[in-house]
């Protein structure tokens, strides 16, 4: 059963000839997970495009021998209808079939918006442009979005995007699986039909994950938050700790139906394919 379980991993887009070839490391490392796709983020009002781009062509050109896709993130705040619709042209014409459409974060000082507000309008406008040609993923929040105001008025938004194209979502991270599961809960009842896929965080740096969560919204549970304090700076320890709370989460998160798995992998091997081991998830190549 966990075989059949669509499995995908993130990247942030490497800045440096260093950073380029570890990210290609790290691919050929996590190839045995046998992904679905590798996706590559998109800074706050497109801030790393020309590095998205960049990444995302590697992956693509790979993708003959691996037969893992590629999905760039697509933001749209800051953007104008003729730069997504340039963006759009470049994927059709590489064979990238998959987007992860995103509103984004403001970059300080914006006040511009550009032409699209929200992710739904993105989605619209794929379609609009497109057809059917892509796969768009869009954004979840168990624990709501910080800026929603109601846990209804956050479900609406979802609702937004699949009644404007979306093929399915993927989560925020999160460390609570019932939020997870009172997500689906409410989707059913709302008549959002779409996958929804989790997101997996790994956890290696706490002082880090706490400022992250903060801002995002993603709540580190009480219980959670004491033991991380407590390993301090012993590194070791927490890595250690952290991979066995993640693989028993993640089996939970198995046991309760989750149509498919996405690791926030942070251009790391580790956690995620040690995780993926214990799991029985590496297929031999």
């Amino acid at each position: 059963m966990s075989h059949n379980l669509i499995l995908s991993c993130e990247f942030f887009p490497p800045q440096t000839d260093k950073g380029k070839a570890k990210i290609r490391h790290v691919r050929q490392q996590l190839a045995p997970l046998q992904p679905k796709f590798y996706s590559v983020t998109f800074g706050a009002g497109g801030s790393t495009q020309g590095n998205t781009l960049n990444a995302v062509m590697e992956i693509q050109k790979d993708q003959v021998k691996t037969g893992i896709d590629a999905a760039p993130h697509l933001s749209c705040v800051g953007s104008t209808i003729g730069g997504i619709r340039k963006l759009l042209n470049i994927f059709q014409s590489n064979g990238i079939h998959r987007i992860i459409a995103l509103r984004g974060d403001f970059p300080s000082g914006m006040r511009d918006p550009g032409d699209f507000r929200y992710a739904n309008e993105l989605v619209r406008f794929i379609r609009k442009e497109t057809g059917n040609f892509f796969n768009i993923e869009v954004a979840a929040y168990p624990e709501v979005h910080p800026q929603a105001p109601s846990t209804h008025a956050d479900l609406t938004i979802l609702k937004r995007k699949v009644d404007a194209g979306a093929n399915g979502a993927i989560t925020q991270y999160f460390y609570n699986i019932d939020a997870y599961l009172h997500l689906i809960e409410h989707c059913q009842q709302n008549n959002i039909d779409i996958p929804i896929i989790p997101g997996i965080m790994p956890i290696n740096n706490f002082l880090q994950l706490k400022r992250f969560s903060d801002a995002c919204g993603a709540e580190i549970p009480r219980w959670l938050r004491k033991r991380l304090e407590g390993f301090q700076d012993d590194k070791r320890s927490l890595e250690a700790f952290t991979i066995d709370f993640l693989t028993s989460f993640t089996q939970n998160l198995i046991n309760a139906g989750v149509p498919g798995l996405h690791f926030y992998s942070m251009n790391r091997t580790y956690p995620t394919f040690t995780i993926c081991q214990r799991l029985g998830l590496i297929h031999k190549m």
